[in-house]
């Protein structure tokens, strides 16, 4: 896994939270991850939606992408597609993905670097393996993210950020022994690269075999721990989750100074989870707003989920750089509008 690795022991660390005076989270629900299959036929694990999505707020779904060994010729991406009303992030763990969007925003995605687009008032983007992954196979994971935009941001202008793997805040649990790396939002004083338009943690987090990891944790803030790989236990309740199953923690009753998430690894991991458990760790302001959704749009009101559609079939999200549109031959049937 070579997304980010470093040597805890060179990191700053976080905090040692007091075991009394800390209001711990406790799980709520666990849910596991149904399969989809996506794009031009690559297999996803979802596990929301699904759920009631107020468990999540801010977030929209979260789609997991392998980890898979592809052979050659099989590995699949998106064709051009639009969205409007929130972002797509796309953190890719091992492999490579290729992103160009209509506002001019794009580039390779690889071995920890994640693409943050801002679909907003509406844009077109494609997403693909590049050409070397799909010649020769090759490993790939990965996971992509929507957060929802609330109703004031949802008509601000398209944006891309390209954060590099480099960018990432890499911190060690208060032991030493495991890797929390920041991808956006900020913990105990430190600070991710995303920049973000509602308020959010985007952790990935390398917990050592039979390691604790405790996390400072806003309290206005939902919370999940979704598995990427191996198994461990979440909450001081320690529920088992296991790879492909997402903890949701319940709300704060706590009375103290500030709010924790305690997560442990278990001390036998499978091969794949050797150097650690692998999980990711979100949590946002729930936006607390009418959600109309259909497709790729998101909105509040089902007329903007009409509108949306109106604008996409004018032309109105941007249009596909002329490259990007297949060659066809005076002997082919005229193209459609």
């Amino acid at each position: 896994m070579p997304a980010v690795m470093a040597d805890p022991l060179t990191l700053p660390r976080l905090p040692r939270l007091p075991e009394e005076g800390t209001g711990w989270r406790r799980v709520a629900k666990v849910v596991t991850a149904k399969r989809h299959v996506e794009g031009e036929g690559f297999q996803v694990r979802r596990p929301f939606p699904g759920i009631d999505l107020s468990l999540a707020d801010p977030f929209l779904l979260l789609d997991h992408m392998g980890a898979v060994e592809y052979a050659p010729g099989e590995a699949k991406g998106t064709p051009w597609h639009p969205h409007r009303g929130f972002e797509t992030v796309t953190y890719i763990i091992d492999g490579a993905f290729q992103h160009q969007d209509t506002t001019g925003g794009g580039g390779l995605i690889a071995d920890g670097a994640t693409q943050w687009m801002t679909a907003a008032s509406g844009i077109q983007h494609i997403e693909q393996p590049p050409p070397d992954l799909v010649a020769k196979g090759g490993l790939f994971h990965g996971v992509q993210l929507w957060v929802n935009l609330p109703r004031s941001q949802k008509w601000v202008p398209p944006r891309y950020q390209d954060i590099k793997a480099r960018d990432v805040r890499l911190l060690a649990a208060d032991d030493g022994s495991s890797l929390v790396r920041i991808i956006a939002g900020s913990l105990a004083g430190f600070d991710g690269p995303g920049v973000t338009y509602t308020p959010i943690n985007y952790l990935h987090a390398t917990v050592a075999p039979g390691g604790r990891l405790t996390l400072p944790w806003p309290r206005e803030f939902n919370a999940l721990v979704y598995v990427l790989s191996g198994r461990g236990t979440a909450g001081v309740e320690e529920a088992p989750v296991e790879e492909g199953q997402l903890a949701i923690f319940g709300g704060s009753h706590h009375q103290g100074s500030e709010d924790g998430l305690v997560v442990r690894a278990a001390a036998e991991q499978p091969q794949a989870s050797a150097n650690g458990w692998e999980i990711l760790v979100l949590g946002g302001l729930p936006i607390r707003e009418p959600i109309a959704r259909y497709g790729p749009f998101v909105m509040n009101t089902r007329e903007e989920i009409v509108q949306a559609f109106e604008d996409f079939q004018a032309g109105r999200m941007g249009t596909i750089p002329a490259e990007a549109i297949p060659h066809r031959s005076s002997e082919d049937e005229p193209l459609t509008p």
